[in-house]
């Protein structure tokens, strides 16, 4: 028997916001203060099959997390993510984006960013 989606499970106070179409909670395992998750109701892993009305509704969220967050942390920029399948880093079934806050100082040089996720083509810039 496999396991429950983590997602379609969650408990109520784990919710940030919510709307008819997802929710918005912390990450449990945060690689920066602040690191949030939106997340469709509807189980579905992929943001290519989203529906039109649900990527609204998700992109709201996100706009809605993001000034939240400029509220109450104040970061200095943020790095967007979605991992869309098990070869992009997807360990979770059910799709979610991340809003990463970003802090200036965080990294020592955080030129690239999501470029990162392959180390020898990231530094495009020095070649």
């Amino acid at each position: 028997m496999s396991k429950p989606c983590p997602f379609c499970t969650l408990p109520p106070e784990r919710l940030v916001e919510s709307s008819d179409v997802g929710v918005v909670i912390a990450d449990g395992f945060p690689i920066s203060p602040g690191h949030t998750l939106v997340i469709p109701h509807r189980h579905v892993g992929s943001f290519f099959a989203l529906s039109a009305q649900e990527r609204t509704g998700l992109l709201d969220l996100l706009d809605r997390a993001k000034a939240t967050l400029d509220a109450t942390h104040h970061p200095d920029g943020y790095n967007i993510g979605i991992n869309d399948g098990a070869a992009a880093g997807q360990t979770v079934p059910h799709l979610h984006i991340h809003l990463i806050p970003r802090y200036g100082g965080d990294q020592d040089d955080p030129r690239g960013g999501v470029r990162w996720i392959m180390p020898g083509k990231a530094d495009y810039w020095t070649a």
